[in-house]
């Protein structure tokens, strides 16, 4: 009796241990029957994501995400949230993945998965245009840096090779690019895409110190458990670096094209 009640237990067993390997997520399939992608964003980050003076967004993650969707045959629908909880809001099902400018870290890595890199980025220092004692990284020493909070510059300042006299952490870029502008800061530490967009609109307010304090790559994050859905836009993203579509967006936004991995 005992034999036989073993041998149930162990196929019981056997047959949940088989079916949990074969099992699908049916994150694609959840969003494929909604027809709807819903995509969390900072919503003042430009050049990847914006909003123009009508308040519709704009940018390049805009523009790529939205072409995608529309050749995957779905709706790309834009949830703007604070960047400092970001993650936070992904596990709390507020939307379906983030794509916007996000730098891959192996400290984010833990908590989502990642595409492969679509941009190679980095963090690199702005400062006001007819500013003459600031003029490499070691003239930081005595400088009141401003970051934006929850982004990849909290942790890129720490590498510059002296420390700054002070450390301001801003809700939003724009609001950091307006105090160093004003005096209030005597740098920025920000990403590459970040501050050459804002020198583009400004032009003669800003300049960018030489050199990266660090080389970053741009992914798309899905939670843990949606490998499907990640997948599937992974695949697509391949198909839009394949056929020249990224680098037409990137063309148009950063003048170049920066989303081919053969030229990093």
């Amino acid at each position: 009796m005992k034999r036989l009640l073993a041998s149930f237990l162990f196929s019981v067993l056997f047959l949940s241990l088989i079916s949990t390997s074969y099992a699908k997520d049916n994150s694609w399939e959840r969003v494929k029957s909604k027809g709807v992608l819903v995509i969390g964003l900072d919503d003042a980050f430009p050049p990847m994501g914006f909003r123009k003076a009508d308040g519709t967004l704009t940018g390049f993650d805009i523009e790529a995400a939205e072409t995608l969707g529309k050749r995957l045959g779905i709706k790309i629908k834009w949830q703007p949230t604070a960047w400092d909880g970001v993650i936070h809001s992904l596990y709390a099902k507020k939307f379906d993945c983030i794509w916007n400018g996000m730098t891959i870290t192996p400290e984010r890595a833990k908590k989502v998965n990642f595409t492969k890199p679509y941009i190679m980025d980095g963090q690199v220092v702005v400062v006001r245009f007819n500013e003459n004692k600031i003029k490499t990284f070691k003239d930081l020493k005595s400088a009141i840096i401003g970051v934006q909070k929850g982004s990849s510059a909290v942790e890129a300042v720490k590498k510059l090779p002296v420390s700054p006299k002070e450390i301001r952490e801003y809700d939003s870029n724009p609001k950091a690019f307006l105090d160093l502008e004003a005096g209030r800061l005597d740098a920025m530490v920000v990403d590459n895409v970040a501050g050459r967009y804002y020198i583009s609109v400004r032009p003669g307010k800003y300049k960018i110190l030489p050199g990266f304090i660090t080389k970053e790559p741009f992914g798309v994050a899905f939670r843990k458990e949606d490998k499907e859905l990640l997948k599937v836009i992974q695949s697509e993203i391949d198909k839009m670096v394949a056929d020249g579509t990224m680098a037409k967006i990137s063309v148009k936004w950063f003048g170049e094209d920066i989303t081919n991995p053969k030229k990093w």
